[in-house]
């Protein structure tokens, strides 16, 4: 659903001489949210101890053999955090960076995002540690296949439904749906999403989470009676989420001022041309060396006099440092975690409209559950029904939380928490204890 998460081991921040911030751990800088959120919902002690940890951590050995012949192993993780509102669902990401931390962060996140949207799943996340630019495509379809062999006994369309994340796609998708059959000796096309279209994927999956970005951002800015249609847009992160988010605003009339990659990032103040952006990248691969527009740092892109800020590739972008520089009217996190717990109180002094993670980019997994409903029927949708029904989702969701921020006086964040939180414990104090 989400780009590269990055720098996930934990690194203290040293504050002041008697106060030091771990702001670089996502699962506790989730956690610090969470905590926060628990508290004004005065949430029962025991019910509390029971949302702050994971049910499942799985960590697994992935052994392959190499094109060269030699043997070489990997290390898997799946973790599954809640599975009261359903079903587990979660990507699944190939990266040198996966850690456990992390990938029980996700899942965390992953099952507040779920509840927020108010759709039946529950939260998991795995990833295997990796680098497939170092593997041709059968070292990858074998470190794919083990990897599902080894978390099989979760997997299941009752249990727990994985997606793409980062360096996976439909393809690897593809071959979670064909290990997980051959085991079952039936085709089980609903134990994965974001499959190809032709093996009983959805349309519109692709574009989800982007164009789930444009619809809570056109709302932020209605919201602060300003129109979507002229707001200078500026994007951190080229890649599905940020390119498809810049494409659709820019079709809604805003202008796209600045876009980064790893490669770097482009601004123009007359705005720029989203889709020879895509065209040169399909090329290139990257941003740099694009001819018509300027080039400035990705420091300096995030710090842009601009109207809305779409960070939407790497967690801890925004923290305590350049918080107090940003201009932007609005924060729409395309990403999971851009924004540490310390930026965040920066922010609200500021007056930024932030929408969170959790609601910003929780289309991609609201198609993900129309995915999965379309499998288990076996009667698929036309996009416009897809569209329609991910738009009518995402404004009632952004429209529950600005309530419940404006109920408590709280910032959208945490009102995100509060009400996912909520629905989650709800559901525990009506199942009881199982002893």
């Amino acid at each position: 659903m989400t780009d590269t998460l990055r720098g996930s081991e934990a690194r203290i921040l040293f504050r002041d001489k008697d106060t030091f911030l771990a702001e670089e751990n996502p699962f506790e800088a989730m956690m610090e949210r969470f905590d926060h959120a628990a508290k004004l919902l005065n949430l029962d002690p025991g019910l509390y101890k029971v949302l702050r940890n994971p049910e499942k951590q799985i960590i697994i050995s992935v052994p392959i053999l190499r094109d060269t012949g030699e043997v070489e192993v990997y290390t898997g993780y799946r973790v599954l955090y809640n599975t009261s509102r359903g079903p587990a669902k979660g990507g699944i990401r190939f990266d040198l960076n996966v850690t456990l931390e992390e990938v029980k962060a996700l899942a965390a996140w992953m099952t507040w995002k779920c509840a927020l949207v108010n759709i039946p799943f529950g939260g998991a996340k795995g990833g295997v540690v990796c680098d497939p630019s170092t593997m041709s495509m059968g070292e990858l379809e074998r470190v794919t296949r083990r990897y599902t062999a080894g978390i099989i006994e979760t997997l299941g369309p009752d249990s727990d439904v994985p997606a793409p994340d980062v360096n996976t796609n439909e393809r690897v998708m593809a071959w979670i749906m064909d290990t997980y059959s051959m085991h079952k000796r039936h085709t089980v096309t609903a134990v994965v999403t974001g499959k190809p279209v032709e093996m009983g994927g959805s349309l519109g999956r692709r574009e989800a989470t982007g164009r789930g970005c444009m619809f809570v951002t056109r709302e932020a800015l209605a919201k602060l009676r300003l129109s979507l249609t002229g707001a200078r847009v500026a994007v951190q992160g080229f890649g599905n989420v940020g390119s498809i988010a810049a494409e659709l605003m820019a079709k809604e009339g805003a202008i796209i001022v600045a876009v980064s990659d790893k490669s770097g990032a482009l601004h123009s103040t007359t705005g720029l041309d989203v889709a020879d952006l895509q065209k040169w990248v399909a090329q290139h691969r990257h941003l740099a060396g694009y001819p018509k527009a300027d080039t400035i740092t990705n420091d300096e892109l995030l710090t842009l006099d601009c109207d809305v800020l779409v960070p939407a590739a790497l967690e801890n972008v925004i923290t305590r440092k350049n918080a107090p520089r940003i201009k932007a009217k609005i924060i729409c996190e395309g990403a999971n975690g851009p924004t540490t717990a310390a930026a965040d109180k920066i922010l609200e002094e500021k007056g930024i409209f932030v929408v969170p993670d959790i609601l910003a980019n929780a289309g991609g997994v609201t198609v993900s559950y129309f995915e999965w409903v379309q499998d288990r029927g076996g009667y698929f949708w036309d996009e416009e029904t897809v569209n329609r029904r991910l738009e009518t989702i995402m404004v009632r969701s952004f429209n529950d939380v600005v309530a419940l921020a404006e109920k408590h006086k709280v910032n959208m964040r945490i009102a995100a928490y509060m009400l996912s939180i909520d629905r989650v414990a709800a559901m525990h104090r009506l199942r009881g204890m199982y002893a």
